[in-house]
């Protein structure tokens, strides 16, 4: 592993995290440069998600290695220490790893610690300008907290579920794991304040995130809705509950997304779909009166919108200045020379072969990102790390 750089170079990070949300937040914290020690355990063959697949990377034979996708996508940047902390041995060496850490981060259900002297309160004694994270589906506190916690029924609880899908259909996750991710992201957060008061006060502290916790604070606009209004707001699909016309509209060849936020753009708009006359109808002319009429304008412009194909109504509403875009597969989205201009796929050696990851999106003028070594196979640090003086030390 190359030496690190970053804003973070130096910082050391002891992680106890596995699946989600733990390690979207030291990978990005690997990536400002910090080191990362990530503790598995070997009686399970570590994280959970080296089982997540396929895909999984494989050799040139097509073996099959405990890289899998899902993993991959959030552990670069990291040294893989296979210890067993149920054995007293075990125990010793997380303690002497803490030592020398400034971060723990654990995503152990609350109290999951304390039967191996792990916890916060016994660690923060020894260790007191450590600064110790713990992620938990509900938080240290609260009748829920023995609960066990994954980002569906995070989203569930929460109440994301039942503002996503059809107004007509079942209550939808997001396709992917956005209350680990989010939970991950204030986690990083969190994390460099409480550096900052360790810095200035040499205090360590207990920073407690909740999966459910984080997902009501992501409810944005929505949340306030209903704390303003009382009204349990409905699902809409891909419609805006304030803004209109704001979705996704049929064309004759696909899709496209619609996003009017202002009367200017609405009148431009008509303009290009035939309908001038609408942005001067008193139901239609201010976006008050659009949401109040959303069902009867949208009985216009849907047929409207199916009469031309794709590019052209990008490209005209482009060229109106109207807020428009496409609805892209993954395939569109990273052949794209926008993610190749913004690096947002890399590519790196790991295990039995070079494998293609996401990007840090990031862009620092003085202290970029780094990409020093690629998701580590299961315990291949182990020694290494275990017989230094410094395990830190890359």
């Amino acid at each position: 592993m190359a030496a690190s750089e970053g804003p973070l170079k130096g910082i050391k990070v002891l992680d106890l995290s596995r699946i989600l949300a733990g390690p979207t937040c030291t990978q990005l914290l690997g990536d400002l440069g910090a080191t990362v020690i990530k503790i598995e355990n070997p009686a399970t063959g570590g994280d959970d998600t080296r089982q997540w697949g396929p895909p999984y990377v494989e050799d040139a034979e097509g073996n099959r290695s405990d890289l899998s996708a899902y993993f991959m996508s959030a552990n670069r940047n990291k040294k893989s220490v296979a210890i067993d902390i149920a054995s007293p041995e075990g125990q010793a060496e997380i303690k002497r790893l803490a030592s020398h850490a400034d971060i723990l981060i654990e995503n152990f259900k609350p109290g999951g610690l304390a039967k191996y002297g792990l916890d916060y309160a016994t660690l923060s004694q020894e260790f007191p300008s450590l600064v110790y994270c713990s992620i938990s589906g509900y938080g240290q506190t609260g009748p829920n907290a023995s609960k066990p916690g994954y980002d569906l029924m995070a989203q569930g609880y929460g109440g994301i579920m039942s503002l996503t899908g059809d107004a007509e259909g079942q209550p939808m996750k997001v396709a992917v794991g956005i209350a680990d991710v989010v939970c991950g992201m204030y986690a990083s957060v969190g994390i460099l304040a409480a550096l900052r008061h360790r810095d200035q006060t040499g205090e360590g502290q207990q920073i407690d995130l909740a999966l459910v916790d984080t997902q009501v604070s992501w409810l944005i606009n929505e949340g306030v809705n209903y704390l303003t209004s009382g009204q349990v707001p409905q699902r809409r699909g891909n419609a805006h509950p304030n803004i209109v016309p704001y979705e996704v509209y049929d064309t004759a060849d696909g899709h496209v997304i619609l996003a009017v936020g202002n009367d200017g753009q609405f009148r431009r708009f008509c303009e290009f779909i035939g309908h001038a006359d609408l942005a001067d109808d008193p139901r239609y002319t201010t976006n008050p009166a659009r949401l109040e009429h959303r069902e009867a304008l949208n009985a216009i412009l849907r047929p409207a919108l199916q009469t031309y194909d794709t590019a052209t109504v990008i490209a005209e509403l482009e060229a109106r200045k109207v807020p428009v875009g496409p609805v892209r597969t993954l395939d569109q989205v990273f052949a794209s020379d926008q993610v190749a201009a913004r690096q947002m796929q890399i590519t790196m050696q790991a295990g039995p072969g070079e494998v293609n990851l996401i990007g840090n999106p990031l862009k620092f003028s003085r202290t970029p990102v780094t990409y020093r070594s690629a998701p580590p196979e299961f315990g291949v640090d182990t020694q290494t790390v275990l017989n230094a003086e410094n395990p830190f030390e890359d």
